[in-house]
């Protein structure tokens, strides 16, 4: 079987974010860029399938500008076969990113999809269920354990009250949530055997997808810091303040 990871380029989680001057966006010039963290999962889940006989290839899929290709050496690096990499310099919304992806799956016919359940940029967490809505596959999000077999993948997902076990028919879109497992760190022979596996690089117009924003950004800025706190005597001092203050209730 084989299996396709995506795998976005962002700001590293350590960064501190600093909003542009003009409040256009967030600051990337020389900030530290790394893989998407759920993206990261994603990766290693993919290895470890591959490790036990059940994946036989594993595709890396990134789109945006050409230094998204470090982004898929990285996934190279810690054992994915070859990559393919959307270039391009447009803004990439969720939709978009899913009808790319749905133009590579149906190319590449793999037998499951595996994302990350959201990128820690946008917090967006809609691109894979979009892929499974345009693709017709069924999709299994938030999953904590995966487990691959006879035509289907059980697996358990975290839910608001706790955990829900599924089963899913096999090819589907599956998106990984943080307790599913532990990435590994590449090794540097791997990253040295990185440097020579295949990297596609396409255009959306090969693709045949139209990647125009839908979704307009007017103005970003940083939210309001935080007050310090106040100890109050007993309730009845809370509730007069949380009524007369801060007014919510």
């Amino acid at each position: 079987m084989k299996i396709l990871i995506t795998v976005k380029r962002v700001i590293d989680f350590n960064v501190k974010i600093r909003v542009k001057s003009d409040n256009s966006g967030v600051e990337t010039a020389n900030v530290k860029m790394s893989m998407n963290p759920f993206d990261e999962i994603a990766v290693e889940e993919a290895i470890r399938l591959k490790e036990a006989g059940i994946a036989t290839e594993l595709v890396a899929v990134s789109m945006g500008t050409a230094q998204s290709s470090e982004t898929i050496r990285t996934a190279l690096a810690m054992g994915a076969d070859r990559g393919i990499l959307v270039e391009t310099d447009a803004e990439l919304q969720p939709l978009a990113v899913a009808k790319l992806l749905k133009a590579i799956v149906e190319k590449e016919n793999p037998g499951m999809v595996i994302v990350g359940k959201q990128a820690i940029d946008d917090d967006a967490n809609q691109t894979g269920q979009m892929l499974a809505a345009l693709l017709g596959w069924p999709q299994g999000t938030f999953a904590s354990k995966l487990e691959p077999g006879d035509g289907k993948a059980t697996l358990v997902r975290e839910v608001d009250d706790g955990l829900q076990t599924i089963t899913v028919n096999l090819p589907a879109v599956i998106s990984t949530d943080l307790r599913l497992n532990e990435p590994r760190y590449a090794s540097l022979p791997n990253i040295m055997k990185a440097k020579k596996k295949p990297i596609d690089v396409i255009s959306p117009d090969d693709l045949g997808v139209d990647v125009s924003p839908r979704i307009e950004t007017i103005k970003v800025v940083e939210p309001p810091k935080r007050e310090a706190g106040e100890i109050v005597a007993d309730a009845a001092a809370l509730v007069d303040k949380l009524r007369n203050e801060a007014k919510v209730i």
